[in-house]
């Protein structure tokens, strides 16, 4: 038995963070036990756990998922952990040692935020030098530079991470970070300095370009306390003060949108003086964003010489990050790089960057360097390389990809290849957009945290990533730019200079992303952060019904609603056709069911009701406003039904109507996606937990316009904004608003996880403490493997088909976990579980329907029969007739039947393609004996399916 991943408030060994109380987890793994009988969790202030602080004692309730001591932190203090844990068999393990340490707390600072005597505009380093007289046990730097700093010692870089201190809420609160020098430092004299840049602060940022600056701050500013601990125990603090003296950077500017510009040559000896500035403390506060780090790096593929004589490399992947090189280029040479995500007619392109920059100059000085960016980052694959003398060598070359520290704990992997990409698109689209910020993408001028692309992508970011601390920020910063307008959340947090709000589904980020992330995590601490913000978000909408007449629908404001979908009436708006009042009011009513739901985790009973009524109340006008007495919804759009099912706005006994309308609607679509921001997440989820899981797999698998597929095969590696942001052929579609590193549509990697692979977390039950595994298979897919180490540990799900179609499942679940395992079309006595019929097992087994329903714990489990359905495909006369046309053998059958039929062009025939032969023959027009029918039934069902 090993016990892992030991977390303080979801980070590993957190330094410096905003702890409040700590909230310790762990995983235990390999052993062959189930169950954890009773856990020890002791803190100390040293290693050797001699001081020891506190002692939880051996008891039975310490929860693996969050467990909080009762402990007072004192600041700037390391406290170590360990966890001992003791299964039903008598077994007992000890942990590794981890560790958190506080940062200054409510400790007052003793230095003062300085500013160099220099023109705003002008790029300073603050430096200055300080002796260390003996051996030291322990020395931290505590700092925030304003916009964005990094810090060097004796010349190296202090920490691992970019771009600190982070983007926030800056007019509500300022981040220090606490960094670890101890190994830094040298007996006598020592040097710190500091470079600034502008970030998010005061540089160019904000909608669509904004280029008056000065966003938050128009100067440079940096507080810092260097705290000296020497063995005798004396502490000696070294802090800004005006004897700190300035110099110019090498960087001559710098800027998120329009990337930076360094001169190595220029002379950066003359010192200038620096002056107190009046900042103020009480926004101070220490950390919350996890570190901006070098999470991987790429190599180039290639060098390319475009039909325009550029030399441009190409990265292979859409990435974010930099392009660092080796340079000994002669003195006063110019290196200049550009950075797009796109080729055009072979020639590099960057228009859809709109007023963006992003280029990257520098001048050498002659000398042998290793070259980066410092206070920007870029969204690309393609670089446009100027002014390298000689031969350019892809050795010399390296892709930064750097996000937030995140811990990937998501995989998955299947039998096609296009799927495989897509998931992988997706995965690159959270790394490329999870930069401290969850933003809409990381390339023009733009790169903010929409709260609708949050949102609708949280459900995938949990199961990919540990988002936890992530989320966990971005809702404070939320929450901080929300109590300042009456709970109205605004459309990008932070709000920068973006004006308006209260949009459904992007101001229900508040209600979604920490529901999420408490039903991954199992932690409700993200609920207690968060909810005055669930409540006063719900509360917003409830007093504008309330202002409008109190109808108990959404029916005023603007609302993005189904942005960016197929179905408008208009092909040049962004605004997609389903009724914006039905979206929101459907969102009115999702989001009071969880602040009920969150309300009642959290104890406050007097509140469960309240919000669970007026959820009801909602649905209730939903009902009379949008559905007839026999069931039809009056708006018929794949959002809407999808939107309908998801958020239980469906009467009861009208759900089979709706289940069998939104297939008709999905067939007078060709049964293609024509969904938005909103519909997409939803649409195959729903489609698959309806009995329409063939429609969902033909969504997924289409390889045209518009699908998912369609972007893949178009050489996409992250995920575009539009449907077509690039067309067949090969143009871009338009560069106003076009990302091709955008990830809502990305969230089908939710339904991936969930309803393909069949990992899914269960609500009453959070951080997979249980689970429900019910894998949906398809035949078109051969098989599939994920696994997705939770907060309870590793969940495997696996499933495959043999030639004559049946199946095969693994399942795995962590240490004291259970799940229930759902088999599709299966008669629990054809079941076969670890070798011996399912009957035999012991285990509690249910049969629902078609279904087999079997409870377990924490093991193994390898199953097989042969399904009650038949999942290997054959062609008949039920097939939609476009199948038969796409079949080359299908068509050929189909001409013997039909000579009229088999002249058919499945691209333009329109909806009629997704009618079955059969259907078809029941008009006058078309009619068929039976026996005819039966005859071409025989051929078609010779025919080879490629799978």
């Amino acid at each position: 038995m090993k016990i892992t991943n030991l977390k303080t408030n979801h980070v590993s060994n957190p330094l410096g963070f905003a702890i409040e109380y700590p909230s310790l987890s762990y995983v235990v793994t390999e052993t062959t036990a189930t169950k954890q009988i009773a856990a020890q969790i002791e803190i100390a202030l040293d290693e050797a756990f001699i001081n020891i602080v506190f002692d939880s004692g051996k008891k039975e309730d310490i929860d693996s998922l969050a467990y909080i001591p009762s402990l007072t932190l004192a600041p700037r203090t390391r406290y170590y952990w360990r966890v001992r844990v003791w299964n039903e068999r008598g077994e007992d393990a000890i942990s590794e040692t981890a560790w958190f340490e506080t940062a200054k707390q409510e400790e007052a600072w003793t230095a003062q935020w300085i500013t160099p005597e220099l023109d705003s505009s002008v790029h300073p380093v603050l430096k200055r030098s300080f002796e260390i007289a003996g051996s030291v046990v322990q020395a931290r730097a505590y700092v925030c530079g304003l916009g964005v700093y990094e810090m060097t010692l004796n010349g190296a870089k202090v920490g691992d991470e970019y771009l600190a201190p982070h983007y926030n809420a800056y007019h509500k609160w300022l981040q220090y970070q606490t960094y670890d020098i101890t190994d830094m430092l040298q007996l006598g004299t020592n040097t710190v300095d500091v470079g600034l840049g502008n970030g998010w602060y005061k540089g160019r940022f904000g909608f669509e370009g904004d280029t008056t600056g000065e966003l938050y701050g128009d100067h440079f500013a940096l507080i810092s306390e260097i705290i000296i601990t020497y063995t005798d125990g004396t502490e000696v603090v070294f802090k800004t003060d005006t004897s700190w003296r300035a110099t110019r950077s090498p960087v001559l500017d710098s800027n998120i949108y329009d990337g930076e510009i360094y001169d190595a040559t220029l002379d950066v000896s003359e010192e200038y003086p620096v002056k107190e500035t009046n900042l103020g403390y009480e926004r101070l506060m220490a950390r919350k964003s996890l570190p901006v780090v070098i999470k991987e790096t790429l190599k180039p593929i290639e060098v390319l010489t475009t039909p325009a004589g550029e030399t441009v490399i190409d990265m292979g992947q859409n990435m974010v990050g930099w392009l660092q090189f080796r340079t000994q280029a002669p003195r006063g040479s110019v290196i200049h790089l550009q950075y797009g995500e796109v080729l055009q007619d072979g020639n590099f392109y960057r228009e859809n960057l709109r007023s963006a920059k992003a280029e990257y100059t520098y001048t050498s000085d002659g000398n042998e360097a290793i070259i980066r960016t410092y206070f920007t980052f870029y969204g690309f694959r393609y670089i446009k390389v100027e002014g390298w003398i000689g031969k350019l060598d892809l050795d010399d070359f390296t892709g930064c990809v750097v996000y937030s520290d995140m811990d990937r704990i998501g995989y998955l992997e299947t039998s096609h290849s296009g799927i495989n990409r897509l998931y992988e698109n997706a995965l690159w689209g959270q790394k490329g957009n999870f930069l401290d910020t969850p933003t809409d993408c990381p390339q023009r001028d733009e790169r903010m945290g929409w709260t609708g692309d949050a949102q609708v992508f949280s459900g995938t970011a949990n199961f990919n990533m540990d988002t936890y601390a992530f989320f966990s920020k971005y809702g404070y910063d939320l929450w901080m730019e929300q109590e300042d307008r009456e709970g109205m959340v605004p459309m990008v947090i932070p709000v920068g200079r973006v004006q308006g709000g209260g949009s459904s589904a992007w101001g229900d980020a508040a209600t979604i992303i920490p529901w999420n992330s408490y039903v991954h995590s199992g932690d409700k601490g993200i609920l207690e952060q968060q909810f005055d913000s669930m409540k006063a978000w719900v509360d917003f909408i409830k007093r504008t019904d309330d202002e409008s007449g109190g109808k108990r629908l959404w029916t005023v404001g603007f609302h993005f609603g189904d942005w960016l979908a197929l179905d408008g009436g208009n092909p040049d708006s962004p605004m997609g056709g389903t009724d914006n009042h039905f979206v929101a009011s459907a969102y009115y009513a999702y989001s009071a069911d969880i602040v009920a739901k969150a309300a009642k985790v959290l104890g406050h009973g007097d509140l469960v009701e309240t919000y669970a009524q007026l959820a009801l109340e909602v649905r209730a006008a939903i009902k009379d406003e949008f559905f007839t007495s026999n069931g039809r919804l009056a708006v018929d759009t794949q959002t809407a039904y999808a939107v309908a099912l998801f958020m239980n706005l469906v009467p009861e006994q009208h759900t089979p109507r709706i289940e069998e309308d939104i297939r008709m609607r999905l067939r007078k679509d060709q049964n293609h996606l024509r969904t938005g921001f909103v519909g997409t997440p939803y649409l195959n989820r729903v489609l698959s937990e309806h009995g329409s899981n063939d429609i969902a797999y033909t969504l997924l698998l289409n390889d045209d316009y518009p699908s998912w597929l369609y972007a893949v095969n178009m050489g996409a590696t992250t995920i575009w904004e539009r449907w077509n942001s690039i067309l067949p052929d090969g143009k871009i579609s338009g560069d106003g608003m076009n990302s091709l590193n955008h990830y809502a549509y990305g969230a089908v990697a939710e339904w991936m996880y969930r309803n393909m692979a069949g990992i899914n977390p269960v609500e009453d039950n959070p951080g997979f403490r249980h689970a429900l595994l019910a894998p949906l298979p398809d035949f078109r897919i051969q098989w599939v493997k994920a696994h997705v180490d939770t907060a309870a540990g590793r969940y495997k799900s696996e499933w495959k088909f043999n030639e004559q179609g049946n199946l095969f499942f693994s399942f795995s679940i962590p240490f004291n976990a259970t799940a229930t395992i759902k088999l599709p079309h299966a008669q629990m006595e054809n079941v076969t579980l670890n070798g011996v019929i399912l009957t035999d097992s012991g285990l509690p087994v249910t049969q629902e329907e078609e279904n087999t329903i079997i409870e377990v714990s924490s093991g193994t489990y390898e199953v097989s029969y042969a399904p009650s359905k038949v999942y290997k495909k054959i062609l008949s006369t039920h097939t939609p007739l476009n199948d038969l046309l796409r079949n080359e053998g299908g068509r050929e059958a189909l001409s013997g039947f039909s000579p009229v039929f088999a002249t058919l062009n499945p691209e333009t025939i329109g909806p009629m393609g997704e009618a079955s032969i059969r259907e078809l023959a029941s008009y006058p027009s078309f009619s068929a004996p039976e026996e005819q029918l039966d005859e071409l039934d025989r051929k078609l069902a010779m025919v080879q399916l490629d799978q």
